[in-house]
């Protein structure tokens, strides 16, 4: 069995893997073995791969699984002791592997970790989808250690010290295999959106913990899945992010905070609809729609989730509302918010 296997998930992205692939695998000869799992890509990503990156092993889907089933199935074929899933839009840095291996291997309570994740297109900056490490806020609002809503900070060392998180980022995260097959792997439900946040409040309340290691950093373009805006990503973020809670809460916060983010839920709509963003509008009414459509087949899943709960004490959910802070009292940076 390899130490780490480092497993990109592709469709269609002959362009990014020519372009970041050569990185990845210069950055990890001899630490890691190199997979790439195609999700039935229509381009030529499979002809290139065996043509110029023979050393690359393969993992080819019969269809586009998605993000979440997409990696189920191609982790359920590779045996390791630790994943690193990697999106193919991300440029790794020299000295990214050893720290995140070394954590692991130290800490035996982590079930995963994250590096500092930055913009490939500002390094100075950190990205969107992970920046320092992800939390959310009593209300399912996720947003990371460098990163509130829009508003991304620029790295200037603020957040350079290991500390737990509620979740990892999706486009760069090593986790132990036992624990993600403990865990049940994704949500395949999800389709893409949130499954890492997800999965990781699951290992949380199973006892697990995850954590950020800013010793390594890598650069993340970001969009890759959907670009921002997107009508469809709404819709997927607005439906997983409620299925999310109705799997994760704690019985005593579940009824409370569904009422809340109901009327945020049609607030956020009405934004959308007074901003002229009728396919935002739509995506968020659409979402909610189907949160309840498919909320009796997750009844026997959520009582499943809480049966394995083996704390209440869980790192990383802030417990006030991040939209109060942002927008009511101008706390755009974590370091800002109250206690």
């Amino acid at each position: 069995m390899d130490k780490v296997a480092i497993v990109i998930l592709n469709w269609n992205g002959v362009k990014m893997l020519t372009r970041f692939l050569p990185n990845v695998l210069d950055y990890s000869r001899g630490d890691a073995v190199v997979y790439v799992a195609d999700n039935a890509s229509t381009d030529n990503s499979l002809e290139v791969l065996k043509t110029h990156f023979p050393e690359v092993r393969l993992v080819v889907l019969d269809k586009n699984w998605g993000f979440a089933e997409g990696y189920n199935r191609a982790l359920q074929q590779i045996e390791a002791e630790y994943y690193v899933l990697l999106n193919s839009d991300v440029e790794v840095s020299h000295h990214w592997l050893t720290p995140l291996v070394e954590f692991m291997d130290n800490n035996a309570d982590a079930a995963a970790c994250q590096p500092k994740l930055l913009s490939e297109k500002d390094h100075d900056l950190f990205e969107y989808a992970g920046a320092c490490g992800g939390l959310i806020d009593r209300y399912g609002y996720p947003f990371c250690r460098g990163r509130m809503f829009d508003t991304v900070e620029a790295d200037g060392g603020q957040y350079d010290y290991e500390d737990e998180i509620l979740w990892a980022t999706g486009a760069c995260m090593m986790v132990r295999a036992a624990d993600f097959k403990s865990a049940g792997g994704f949500d395949a439900r999800f389709f893409a959106h949130s499954e890492e946040i997800d999965l990781c409040w699951r290992l949380r309340l199973m006892g697990r913990k995850i954590y950020c290691v800013p010793d390594s950093f890598v650069y993340h373009i970001g969009g890759g899945t959907l670009p921002k805006n997107n009508p469809m990503k709404t819709y997927l973020n607005f439906r997983n992010n409620l299925t999310m809670l109705y799997k994760n809460l704690p019985d005593s916060e579940l009824r409370r905070v569904m009422r809340v983010r109901a009327v945020l839920d049609y607030v956020a709509a009405l934004q959308a609809l007074a901003g002229g963003r009728i396919g935002d509008f739509k995506a968020i009414l659409n979402g909610r729609k189907a949160f309840k459509k498919w909320l009796p087949e997750y009844r026997a899943v959520r009582q499943e989730i809480q049966s394995k709960r083996k704390t209440d004490d869980i790192k990383g959910i802030y417990r006030r509302s991040i939209l109060w802070q942002y927008y009511a009292k101008g706390h755009k940076k974590y370091s800002e918010l109250d206690a």
